[in-house]
């Protein structure tokens, strides 16, 4: 079996542990090869932070897609992180016709929201985009904040349900998502973690973890 090959594109940002910094040596420690493909550079993450740095990479993605093909480099596996512009979600579908093996595995992380809004820079429009990649996606990674954003759906915080947290599953379902890991749920005050639904199987699957009062960027 030849050795599988991980594309990854996000954001670098140079502090803070988050976005390809944390995504490029936990993938590899997994045995994998991992290329990147940085969307953009930034001083600082954008959690807590005021005045930082922001270059924008929108302009080298297709230059880097024309070198691959190339070169004939292909990918089993394509995960995209933040995404700065609808512009770069574009490419994102151009990069999977492009630069994929056959039968390749695509995973969307939709980080564009966080505890009730959208970050820096974003409108309906991307948020409308994104909902539409994420359609097109064998896994999606949404906390509750995108997930209800995406589904024009009602946005708890806190005080999830059953009943709730199926609604949105559903209807990230009927966006075309296969597999959905749905973060950020809390049944109990003093647990969080995420729900894991698979779209054809309609299997549910929990994992949660005690919950610490004390928020950490990227975790």
């Amino acid at each position: 079996m030849k050795n599988k090959k991980v594309l990854t594109l996000q954001d670098i940002s140079c502090y803070g542990q988050c976005s390809l910094t944390v995504a490029l040596p936990i993938i590899s420690a997994c045995g994998i090869e991992t290329a990147i493909l940085p969307s953009a550079v930034l001083s600082t993450h954008t959690g807590g932070f005021t005045g930082y740095t922001f270059t924008d990479l929108t302009d080298d993605i297709p230059k880097i897609r024309e070198h691959w093909e190339k070169e004939g480099i292909k990918y089993d596996c394509f995960y995209t992180g933040y995404l700065g512009s609808t512009t770069q979600i574009d490419y994102v579908k151009d990069l999977r016709r492009s630069v994929l093996n056959e039968g390749a595995t695509f995973i969307v992380d939709p980080a564009m929201a966080d505890n009730g809004n959208l970050y820096y820079g974003f409108d309906q429009t991307f948020v409308k985009k994104m909902a539409e990649l994420c359609g097109t996606a064998d896994y999606i990674l949404p906390n509750i904040t995108e997930a209800a954003f995406m589904t024009d759906s009602e946005l708890r915080l806190t005080g999830h349900t059953e009943d709730y947290v199926q609604m949105i599953l559903d209807k990230l379902s009927a966006l075309g998502a296969k597999k959905i890991i749905l973060k950020g749920i809390s049944y109990e005050p003093d647990k969080i973690g995420v729900v894991v639904y698979d779209s054809v199987t309609k299997k549910v699957q929990n994992y949660f973890t005690d919950k610490i009062p004390k928020s950490s960027h990227g975790t």
